[in-house]
């Protein structure tokens, strides 16, 4: 009696219920598809039917014969509908990030510039180097004619040293620029005689003991 009223006997009871339902269930199935079959065996859309113009859609396709119900073929097949699957594809982006192109900006940015100011260092020496070899070639050059080049030169100074404060010129390369200038203004002002540079004091011999 214990093991009759047990939970696990009442389950195994529900399991073998639910088995004949399903069994049950199952064979009333079957009967139903068997009687569809001989109904089917009785119906043909050639013959004469007073519903035979709402049954003509029902040959939808070539392979489909008006005969078919006639001759009963019936064929019972299970269908499995595929699982529907969504895929969502991403197209990666073709344009830099923000940062890269800022960064690719700023750095265009900086050549201009730079650029700029190295051109306008280059013009203002040719101009002062050009006209210290004007003055140079000129036979009757006057000492005052070397005002207008100092004048140019210092335009050329000005124009380094502000390349070098912008980062545009290395100091050291300013400093090269404006000692080739000068260089070259005392060069043309001892060819001309108008400047003497100092004679250099020799050494003084000392005398050993």
């Amino acid at each position: 009696m214990g093991y009759q009223n047990s939970p696990a006997s009442a389950e195994v009871r529900e399991k073998k219920s639910r088995e004949r339902a399903m069994a049950g269930a199952c064979l009333s199935s079957s009967s139903c598809c068997w009687n569809l079959a001989s109904k089917f065996n009785t119906l043909s859309l050639n013959g004469p039917h007073p519903n035979a113009a709402a049954l003509k859609p029902l040959s939808f396709s070539a392979n489909t014969s008006l005969n078919l119900f006639s001759k009963g073929s019936v064929s019972l097949t299970s269908v499995q509908m595929p699982f529907r699957r969504s895929i969502v594809c991403e197209a990666a982006p073709t344009k830099k990030a923000d940062s890269a192109a800022k960064r690719a900006r700023q750095a265009e940015k900086r050549r201009l510039y730079n650029k700029a100011k190295k051109s306008e260092v280059k013009t203002r020496m040719k101009t002062v180097l050009e006209a210290l070899d004007t003055l140079k070639k000129k036979t009757d050059a006057q000492s005052e004619e070397v005002i207008s080049v100092e004048k140019l030169i210092a335009e050329a100074y000005s124009a380094i040293d502000k390349a070098v404060k912008a980062g545009s010129l290395h100091r050291n390369t300013g400093a090269r620029r404006k000692s080739r200038l000068a260089r070259r203004k005392k060069a043309v002002e001892i060819h001309h005689g108008w400047y003497v540079p100092a004679p250099v004091a020799e050494p003084a011999l000392v005398a050993t003991a």
